[in-house]
């Protein structure tokens, strides 16, 4: 048996020793799990597909393309597996009551209502984008899909029904880049189970379909009974990214010598502006729009702030291995 006194002075060595492993360890796992910044986009391997297992949910209804195609995109955004009857009901109802035209309820609901209820009940980053050509909508739409991660809703058929698309894929990423042409597309369809074929109204769900293919369906708006802000454009719902506008500071104004007695014009009072109106939201997508910055901009701005943490957390590691060693070298007393 030793003597106490040794052991004391071994375990504190090891002790030592154990403390420096462990924040050396710590140290390295902090480096190398460092979370990626907030609203990064996933790292671009050619495409995307939001759907998954569970999702689906057959509409109801002949009327409810529309509020089935919100629970559809609520179960993916939200990780829900809703598919009652009950909810399709609700979604629908709102958005009559917020539809811009009043039409019989067996027309459903026009894309204001329908705009409505994905922003009440998915996310309110939801606006309704009516486009003037195929390709500037199917590129706006994967763009948005891309930057925000959720799936984006288009009409079909004139308008007559209601898809969502869950994925694409692309010579390059749109997040980054406008230089970028769709291969393809996928579409989900709520009359599939009610209505299924292998190609038409409606496929399986998460069909792969061509730029080709997916321009026979969706097709420009087309309402016969009244005439609405719509007409010959292609509507979808897009999830459109938040972005940033720098304030720049106001410049000092040089103070002016007081003059004699000249009463200042009354200004009239700036009046608040209004909300962009259905047509001018439509008509979003048509103005350019400014190319985002190369990506080597990025790369190089991100490089830039992790080199100096990185060099920081391999010097501290470094020390505490020293001091680790020199206390397992130790000579007891």
């Amino acid at each position: 048996m030793g003597d106490p006194g040794d052991h004391d002075a071994m375990t504190g060595i090891s002790r030592a020793a154990m403390v420096a492993r462990v924040a050396l360890l710590a140290l390295f796992l902090a480096a190398v799990v460092a979370p990626a910044p907030v609203g990064a986009a996933s790292r671009w391997t050619g495409g995307m597909d939001l759907y998954r297992s569970g999702v689906f949910t057959t509409q109801k209804s002949w009327l409810w393309c529309t509020p089935a195609s919100i629970q559809i995109v609520r179960n993916i955004v939200r990780h829900e597996a809703d598919h009652s009857a009950a909810s399709q009901s609700r979604y629908f109802d709102y958005m009559r009551a917020h539809d811009r035209y009043r039409i019989p309820v067996r027309d459903g609901t026009d894309p204001a209502g329908w705009t409505a209820g994905f922003r009440r009940y998915v996310d309110s980053r939801y606006r309704l984008v009516a486009s003037t050509s195929f390709d500037s909508a199917l590129r706006s739409a994967v763009t948005n899909l891309r930057k925000t991660n959720l799936p984006v809703g288009i009409t079909v058929a004139h308008g007559n029904h209601a898809w969502v698309l869950t994925g694409f894929t692309a010579t390059a990423d749109p997040a980054v880049t406008t230089r970028f042409a769709v291969t393809s597309v996928r579409v989900v369809g709520p009359l599939w189970g009610l209505q299924s074929t292998s190609y038409g109204l409606d496929m399986r769900p998460d069909t792969k379909l061509t730029p080709r293919q997916l321009r026979g369906f969706f097709t420009p708006w087309h309402y016969t009974s009244v005439p609405m802000a719509w007409e010959n454009r292609w509507v979808s719902l897009q999830p459109i990214a938040a972005t940033t506008t720098p304030t720049a500071s106001p410049k000092p104004t040089p103070s002016a010598e007081p003059s004699a007695a000249a009463s200042p014009s009354p200004q009239p009072t700036p009046q608040p502006t209004p909300a962009a109106t259905a047509v001018a939201v439509a008509r979003a997508d048509t103005a350019p729009m400014p190319s985002p910055a190369p990506t080597g901009v990025a790369a190089a701005g991100a490089a830039a702030q992790v080199v100096p943490m990185l060099a920081i957390t391999l010097a501290l590691a470094l020390a505490i291995l020293v001091l680790g060693l020199r206390a397992g070298r130790r000579p007891s007393p």
